[in-house]
């Protein structure tokens, strides 16, 4: 199989393409021939050294994939030869075969096409475990996602959006800003010329957010807590503004907040399976009525790995960048 390497922790010139031996799925996986591969935030971070796959996972860059079953592990019972899938991965992602976990292989939604499907498992299962299972999100709450106009920013939106939440965003060219209207945010706040919290306090009559999806670690975690609603939840997915910060916890127990960190990858097989399953229920009718869609920046031939990521450190896509293999 071809597949991408990393010859040595740096920027996007050590990432190369060889020959490695095919794949052979074990109990319960399923061996998928990838069609389109999703660039993640963390393959940038795991191709400079900086975030090592999970014990025991594929060393290969790449937690998301579209593709066809080509054969399956002893007791995966739920696919066939040949069904057309999308795969959340702990690693592995950049190359032309992939083995998953049968629990996170998940159908290409009605509607949706192959390519397109790689930009879905991981944006899905991010934003719905996160915002949902965990911050629960309800209806006529209010939510914040910072970078809304980014792969996980675009799912969020939408999918606040039609639960019926009021949305609240960040973004930093009026492109973007557009872009995030366009999807559902109510109030979209240029992060370059306003400050969040006090736009927020503006637009709540001082109330504040139910829920904060942050990727932006400590830089935000004081502005995050004084934009939050009394019991408001706190998720942080992501540290792109530090990792080590100060917090006020009389500012937090005074609005009996929740300040929650976690992370999608590093997670179980079981709890992953069971997020999929989740998603398949919930997302997936949303994504075949066309209430939701997977918003994609650009899809760049496989051998053209190096491009891709150097789109995604200069920020200045939309949506999700892909790999077609």
């Amino acid at each position: 199989m071809r597949a991408v390497v990393a010859s040595e922790p740096g920027g996007p010139e050590a990432l190369t393409i060889t020959e490695l031996p095919d794949l052979t799925p074990g109990p319960g996986e399923v061996l998928i021939d990838v069609a389109a591969a999703g660039l993640n935030r963390a393959d940038l971070l795991q191709r400079q050294g900086f975030y090592p796959p999970p014990r025991g996972a594929s060393a290969i860059i790449g937690m998301e994939v579209s593709g066809t079953v080509a054969a399956l592990g002893d007791g995966v019972e739920t696919w066939q030869v040949g069904d057309e899938v999308c795969a959340l991965l702990a690693g592995g992602g950049y190359a032309s075969q992939v083995v998953a976990p049968a629990g996170q292989v998940m159908p290409i939604p009605a509607g949706v096409s192959l390519i397109e499907a790689a930009a879905l498992p991981e944006v899905a299962c991010t934003v719905w475990s996160n915002v949902f299972m965990i911050g629960g999100l309800r209806q006529h709450e209010s939510f914040l996602v910072h970078g809304g106009a980014g792969g996980i920013g675009t799912m969020a939106i939408q999918l606040a959006h039609q639960l019926g939440a009021r949305v609240f965003t960040t973004a930093g060219t009026p492109e973007k800003r557009a872009l995030c209207s366009a999807l559902g945010a109510d109030v979209v706040i240029d992060y370059r010329e306003e400050t969040f919290e006090d736009i927020i306090d503006d637009h709540t009559e001082g109330r504040g957010v139910d829920v904060i999806l942050d990727n932006m670690g400590a830089k935000y975690l004081t502005r995050n807590i004084t934009a939050l609603a009394e019991e408001g939840r706190l998720v942080v997915i992501g540290l792109q503004g530090g990792t080590t910060a100060e917090i006020d916890l009389n500012a937090l127990m005074r609005k009996r907040a929740a300040v929650i960190g976690t992370t999608l990858r590093s997670r179980s097989v079981e709890g992953k399976s069971a997020i999929c399953a989740s998603v398949v229920a919930n997302v997936w009718p949303l994504l075949a009525a066309g209430d939701v869609k997977p918003i994609i920046d650009v899809v760049l031939p496989f051998d053209q790995v190096a491009d891709a990521h150097r789109r995604m450190e200069g920020g200045e896509h939309s949506g999700k960048i892909l790999l077609r293999l």
